[in-house]
C-alpha cells in the first residue's frame, strides 16, 4: 500500500492488525511525506527516523498504539532526545527522564518520530515566535498555522504524521487545530499530568492530543490520561475512557452564547457556526441562544495579567546553570512576558493587578457554572478569523490574546473542549467548531463531536501540497 501516512489512527491500526503493511512502512511513509513537504511546512524541530525505523521493527502491534507513528510538541520532555521548547536557550538540551504523557504513550507502543514546532515556550498563536522559523499553513503556505501548537496542527494537515500531542494553556490546541482543520482535543485541567512539560502557565496547562479525526484524539487522549503522584494539580481518577457515540441527541441542550459573536468576527465565521448549530439541531439537539454570557473580553486582561505573572516565575529557573544558555538567550517575546509579570507580581502592584485579575477569574467560572445549570453544553467559534498571513503577529504584542478570546475562557476555568472542522471560508480555508462541557465532562464534548463529524464531511478534505 502507498500513501499510508494518509490513514487516520483507527485505519493505521486495522490495517497493522490485519498484516496488510507492517509498523515500518507506516513509519517510513510518514517519513517520506515528511521528506517531500517539510521545507515547504517546517513542522518539525527534529526528527529521528532511524531510532524510529529500528523501534518499528520489534514494535508489539497489539499494545493500544502499538506501531503508530506520532509527534511530539517540543516542550514535552523525551528522553536522551533534544527538547527545545522551540528556544534556542535549550539548543542542546537532552532531558534524562521521560514526561509522564510520554511514559504513557511509550508503554502504549507508540513510535515518537520527531519534537513540533511551537511558539518559543509557547508563548504565542502563530507559531511566528518560534527561534526554529514559523510553521506554515498546509492550506495556504502563506497563512499561519495557529499556535502555540502549530506545528502539532500543521504535522497532522499535511499527513506528515498519523496523530500528535498538544499543550494548551489558553487556545493552544484547539486554535490550531481550527485554522488547520484538523481537530484538537483539550481536556479538564488536571486530567492529563504536566510532570515533564516545560511550563508555560502551570495553573491552566492542559497537555492534549491533535488528530485527524475526533477518534484519533480521542483514542490519544485516553493513553495520555490518568492520575499521576508527580502532578500536584493532577485529577485523583483513573484513566478517562471515551464514551459510547450518540444515535441522535434528543434530550441534549446545548448553548449557543451570543457573545461569542463578537465585532471582530468574520461574517463565514459566524455563519458556519450558526450552520453547525443548524446541523445539530437537526440531530436531536435543542439549540439554546444564551444572551447573558459573560463577555469573553474579560478573559483577556485576566489571561494576560495571570500569564505573565506565572512565566516570570516559571522561566526564572531558566539561569543558564542547570539548563542551556544563559538567559541572554531568551526572544523578544519572552523577556517582554517575563518583564510584565515581575511588575504585575511586585510590591505595589500585586494587588491592583494580580489579586484583582484571580478575582475576575473566580467570576469566569462561576458564569460557567451558572450557564451549565442551563444546558449540557456550549458551541461557538474557535477564532474570529479563518488563519490569518504569515507576519501578522509583528509587532501585534496582544495578537495570541485577540485570536484566543473565544477560547480563554473556558481555559481559565479548567473546563474540556474541542476544535473540529466545520467548513472552510471562500479561500479554503479551514473553520473550526468549538465544543466546551462542565469540568471532567469529555464524555459530553466527545459524543456531540462524534455524530457533528459521521454527519458532515469536512473532515476528509486534504490540503493540496
Amino acid at each position: 500500500m502507498t500513501n499510508l501516512n494518509q490513514l487516520n489512527l483507527q485505519q493505521a491500526r486495522t490495517g497493522l492488525q490485519a498484516k496488510k503493511f507492517s509498523s515500518a512502512d507506516l513509519v517510513k511513509s510518514c517519513f517520506d511525506q515528511i521528506k517531500h513537504v517539510e521545507a515547504k511546512i517546517n513542522a518539525f524541530v527534529s526528527t529521528f527516523e532511524k531510532d524510529a525505523l529500528k523501534q518499528a521493527e520489534s514494535v508489539d502491534i497489539n499494545l493500544p498504539l502499538g506501531g503508530i507513528p506520532i509527534a511530539i510538541k517540543d516542550n514535552f520532555l523525551t528522553k536522551n532526545q533534544l527538547t527545545t521548547a522551540s528556544s534556542k536557550l535549550l539548543e542542546n538540551y537532552f532531558p534524562q527522564y521521560d514526561a509522564t504523557t510520554i511514559k504513557k504513550i511509550k508503554e502504549a507502543g507508540a513510535i515518537i518520530i520527531g519534537k513540533t514546532n511551537l511558539d518559543a515556550w509557547a508563548h504565542g498563536s502563530s507559531t511566528e515566535t518560534s527561534d526554529y522559523g514559523t510553521t506554515k499553513n498546509p492550506w495556504n503556505l502563506n497563512h499561519l498555522p495557529g499556535g502555540s501548537s502549530g506545528g502539532s496542527a500543521a504535522a497532522i494537515a499535511s499527513n506528515e504524521v498519523i496523530v500528535a500531542t498538544g499543550s494548551e494553556t489558553a487556545g493552544s490546541i484547539r486554535q490550531p487545530a481550527s485554522w488547520c482543520g484538523v481537530v484538537g482535543f483539550k481536556p479538564s485541567y488536571g486530567r492529563v499530568s504536566r510532570y515533564g512539560i516545560i511550563a508555560m502557565k502551570s495553573s491552566t496547562d492542559s497537555p492534549g492530543s491533535i488528530g485527524k479525526t475526533v477518534d484519533d484524539a480521542a483514542n490519544l487522549l485516553e493513553i495520555m490520561s490518568g492520575h499521576d503522584p508527580l502532578d500536584a494539580t493532577s485529577i485523583d481518577e483513573g484513566a478517562w475512557h471515551k464514551p459510547e457515540p450518540l444515535k441522535n441527541l434528543k434530550g441534549l441542550k446545548i448553548g449557543l452564547p451570543l457573545c461569542y459573536f463578537p465585532p471582530e468576527i468574520s461574517p463565514e465565521v459566524k455563519q458556519s457556526i450558526l450552520d453547525a448549530a443548524t446541523t445539530l439541531e437537526k440531530l436531536g439537539a435543542h439549540i439554546i441562544e444564551l444572551p447573558d454570557v459573560l463577555d469573553p473580553k474579560y478573559s483577556i486582561a485576566v489571561y494576560t495579567i495571570l500569564q505573565r505573572s506565572e512565566v516570570s516565575s516559571n522561566l526564572a529557573r531558566f539561569d543558564g546553570i542547570r539548563y542551556g544558555h544563559d538567559r541572554s538567550f531568551f526572544g523578544e517575546e519572552a523577556k517582554r512576558r517575563i518583564m510584565l509579570g515581575t511588575y504585575s507580581l511586585s510590591s505595589g502592584y500585586y494587588d491592583a493587578y494580580y489579586t484583582k485579575a484571580q478575582k475576575v477569574r473566580t467570576l469566569i467560572c462561576q458564569d460557567f457554572d451558572r450557564q451549565f445549570s442551563q444546558v449540557d453544553a456550549l458551541i461557538g467559534p474557535v477564532s474570529p478569523t479563518t488563519a490569518l498571513k504569515i507576519g501578522a503577529s509583528k509587532g501585534q504584542a496582544m495578537f495570541g490574546e485577540i485570536q484566543d478570546m473565544l477560547v480563554e475562557p473556558s481555559s481559565i476555568a479548567g473546563l474540556p473542549g474541542i476544535s473540529l472542522p466545520c467548513a472552510f471560508d471562500r479561500s479554503g480555508l479551514p473553520i473550526g467548531l468549538q465544543i466546551m462541557a462542565p469540568q471532567k465532562r469529555e464524555d459530553i464534548v466527545y459524543q456531540i463531536a462524534k455524530i457533528f463529524e459521521d454527519n458532515t464531511d469536512y473532515h476528509l478534505k486534504n490540503p493540496k501540497l
